[in-house]
């Protein structure tokens, strides 16, 4: 296991409006992550299938919110979306995956809706 993956966060802030989720770590690192990329990356099955040939790409989540996160246990929490999607549990490890891996989530995100001809507007 890396340092990055041991890392534990110091400080979890929702933005007042309710688009950015900032996560600092023990580490040093402070990384902010977009509602939309949480949710449309949200570990669960319903967005990540039980294989990657079940991964589903979620268009329409440009304006969604978070309404609400609750810890899961001492190593993750859950975040509640305005769109009534709450089932992904966010690790820690995840959460720096995320951010160390955002171009590969990210731009893997929007090349799938480009390939789909979906929008994140809709």
């Amino acid at each position: 296991m890396s340092d990055a993956q041991k890392a534990w966060p110091v400080e979890i802030r929702l933005k007042s409006d309710k688009k950015t989720l900032t996560v600092g770590f023990d580490n040093g690192e402070t990384h902010d992550y977009s509602a939309e990329y949480l949710r449309v990356c949200s570990p669960s099955a319903e967005v990540q299938g039980h294989n990657p040939s079940e991964k589903k790409t979620v268009p329409g989540k440009s304006n969604v919110e978070i309404m609400g996160i609750d810890p899961v246990g001492n190593y993750a929490v859950r975040i509640h979306f305005d769109d009534m999607h709450s089932s992904g549990i966010f690790t820690w490890t995840y959460f720096l995956e995320l951010a160390h891996e955002k171009d590969k989530h990210w731009g893997g995100y929007l090349r799938d809706l480009q390939e789909k001809g979906l929008s994140r507007e809709r």
